[in-house]
């Protein structure tokens, strides 16, 4: 028969029996069911007479924003909602033991798949499966990376080390970002430069860069990894 109007007691109270064992009006999400549902009741139930029906009509609040994006039918009137009979008990010793269900789990999103389901509670446990894959296919791992500090020897004194540098930093690499440099005296009026630099693992190789800069053979010697560390 679906629910009754949520304007009298009779109605709440078929809400709050239906409630009594479910987080959702149907399935295993919000839906256009509980939006439904939700907008044909006027003010929140009382707690102390419909418990169960408050505590759904609060939990469907939280998701009011999200309201015209959940899934199902907006045009069905809460009235096609549910028992096909009356669940109201008539007397409250009758009622069922609602005590586990108060500690429903209520982030299940997709159930039990030994439970029986209407064609309305597959359709909306299909949307939040996609949902939730689509959420986690978006989720990408961080790019790994190291920081790298060079030695760059020039060949002696007269080596013009701003040219050294500059011919270095014009080394451009997919993953590869140049940071501060100094220049290092090492004896006999030499100095090396030393560059710190940070790399994508899986875009740069060290050896490769290396020999990039040892190919400027008119001012490099050589280089050396003075020290590395992942990030």
């Amino acid at each position: 028969m679906g629910f009754l109007d949520f304007v009298n007691d009779a109605g709440l109270s078929t809400l709050d029996s239906w409630t009594c064992t479910r987080s959702y009006i149907v399935g295993y999400g919000p839906s256009q069911a509980d939006v439904s549902c939700f907008k044909a009741i006027k003010s929140p139930p009382e707690a102390a007479k419909f418990p169960h029906a408050y505590r759904w009509y609060k939990h469907i609040a939280s998701y009011e924003p999200e309201f015209s994006s959940l899934p199902g039918d907006p045009s069905k009137p809460y009235t096609t909602y549910g028992p096909e009979k009356s669940e109201l008990t008539v007397n409250p010793k009758d009622a069922p033991d609602a005590s586990a269900a108060a500690e429903e789990d209520e982030d299940d999103l997709f159930g039990s798949e030994d439970e029986s389901e209407d064609e309305e509670a597959k359709k909306v446990k299909e949307a939040n499966l996609a949902a939730y894959k689509k959420k986690k296919e978006g989720k990408s791992k961080p790019a790994a990376k190291s920081i790298v500090t060079l030695d760059v020897k020039p060949w002696d004194d007269e080596t013009d080390m701003k040219q050294l540098e500059a011919n270095m930093r014009g080394i451009e690499m997919d993953g590869l970002t140049w940071g501060a440099s100094k220049l290092v005296p090492v004896g006999y009026g030499i100095s090396k430069l030393q560059v710190n630099l940070v790399v994508e693992d899986e875009k740069v190789s060290i050896d490769d860069l290396q020999a990039q800069i040892e190919g400027d053979t008119d001012y490099v010697q050589s280089t050396d990894v003075a020290a590395m560390q992942k990030l």
